[in-house]
């Protein structure tokens, strides 16, 4: 995944609001003191919401309609990516499948779901066999191109179009690798631009599901 791309979409999450929290053990500073260094652990510095997440109405692997209120009461662990993905996508969800069986009981409050960002190709159908191979628990979403570009916009994903040059009837996505935290009630708990290591992916989830901020 192109480091550029992924430098966007983390200025465009902190452009929308204060992150209620930062998956690095502290929360994440206001718009105000992003120049300031940063704030002692467990402070929150501003008092903004995170304007990222919200309703959405989508399809999962199953064929059934469901929408982000079908999640009430349990953590989501949010990934936008999708089935055809060379590397990233697969990489990524690796990492969450492990970290979340290094929680071990603890991690069982935690949904991981995967929300495509290609509904072109992606099926609910697709979507199940792909995410069937990573983690039990994985729910694969899908939906219409407007469902979907919904969904991509409420948590401030980057996804991009890029056709094949070779092959112009065939294309390729390109697309920012945040991994979301939820809450309970539906609000953003935590995020982690990068996810290469399950260990370190499980820690930060440890500190996610401490935190009551």
């Amino acid at each position: 995944m192109n480091l550029k791309l992924t430098s966007i979409a983390l200025a465009s999450l902190l452009a929308g609001g204060a992150l209620a929290y930062a998956l690095l053990g502290r929360p994440a500073p206001d718009q105000s003191s992003l120049n300031a260094g940063p704030g002692r652990s467990g402070e929150l510095p501003g008092s903004g919401k995170a304007l990222v997440g919200g309703p959405f109405s989508l399809v999962d692997q199953t064929g059934k309609r469901v929408s982000d209120a079908d999640f009430r009461g349990r953590y989501l662990l949010v990934f936008f990516g999708y089935t055809y993905c060379p590397d990233v996508c697969p990489a990524a969800l690796q990492v969450i499948s492990a970290a979340l069986d290094k929680l071990g009981p603890a991690g069982d409050v935690i949904t991981p779901v995967l929300i495509t960002i290609d509904p072109a190709r992606d099926t609910a159908e697709k979507m199940g066999a792909y995410v069937k191979s990573f983690h039990p628990r994985f729910v694969g979403l899908t939906g219409t191109p407007a469902e979907v570009s919904a969904a991509i916009k409420a948590y401030r994903v980057y996804a991009k179009k890029v056709p094949d040059e070779r092959n112009p009837a065939d294309y390729t996505m390109d697309h920012s690798s945040i991994v979301y935290l939820m809450g309970p009630n539906g609000g953003l708990v935590a995020f982690s631009p990068e996810i290469t290591k399950a260990d370190v992916l499980a820690d930060q989830l440890r500190k996610g599901l401490a935190f009551k901020g």
